[in-house]
């Protein structure tokens, strides 16, 4: 498991220097029903108790962490994503 400290410094690229970020992990948010994908996926299930067959592929369990980091001085976030795959992500307190 990747252990992630809780502040990192590193370059902002709205400050056009390197600042102390927070560190959070990225986690997306509710979709939105207005969505053309969304509304394509309603249209195709409608009317049908079971799930609509999709691609088969191999189920992936790893995925790249996504880190959200916040600067301290201007407070604008930007995202960073860790090299490795890895299930789970521990934060440093």
């Amino acid at each position: 498991m990747p252990s992630v400290p809780k502040e990192i410094r590193t370059y902002c690229p709205y400050c056009r220097k390197h600042t102390v970020f927070k560190v959070k992990e990225y986690k997306a948010g509710k979709r939105r029903s207005t969505a053309w994908g969304q509304i394509k996926h309603e249209l195709k299930t409608k009317g049908y108790t079971s799930k609509v067959a999709g691609k088969v592929g191999g189920i992936k369990n790893r995925k790249h962490i996504v880190l959200l980091l916040t600067c301290t001085e201007c407070g604008k976030k930007r995202y960073k994503v860790l090299p490795e795959t890895k299930k789970k992500l521990e934060i440093k307190r």
